[in-house]
C-alpha cells in the first residue's frame, strides 16, 4: 500500500482535465497505486518516475517515491507535451527540495 500526497500543481493539473471519464480513469489508476499496484511506471530522472496511462492523448502522472510506502505526485501531461512536462517536474522538485 502507497499514502499518496498531492502538490497543488498537481492538483491544478488534474482540476484542468475536462473529460469526467479521463477524470474517472486517472482517479482509478491511483486508488490501485494506494492498494499496492504502481502498474506501467518508467523511471525518468532526478528521482522522478512516470506512471503511463494508454488510453486518450497518452496521459502521463508524475510523481517521486520517499521511501517504499509514500508517492508524492508532481504533475501530469499527454505523451505530446512529454518533454515540456518533465522540464516542468524537475524544476518543481528543485524548488520543493530547497
Amino acid at each position: 500500500m502507497y499514502e499518496i500526497r498531492k502538490t497543488n500543481e498537481f492538483e491544478a493539473w488534474f482540476r484542468g482535465i475536462r473529460d469526467s471519464v479521463t477524470q474517472k480513469r486517472l482517479l482509478a489508476r491511483l486508488r490501485k497505486v494506494n492498494l499496492g499496484n504502481l502498474g506501467d511506471v518508467s523511471p525518468l530522472a532526478n528521482g522522478i518516475w512516470e506512471m503511463r496511462e494508454h488510453f486518450g492523448v497518452g496521459w502521463r502522472m508524475y510523481y517521486i517515491q520517499y521511501g517504499r510506502l509514500a508517492l508524492l505526485m508532481l504533475g501530469g501531461g499527454s505523451k505530446s507535451t512529454q518533454s515540456a512536462d518533465i522540464k516542468q517536474v524537475k524544476k518543481l522538485l528543485e524548488n520543493l527540495e530547497k
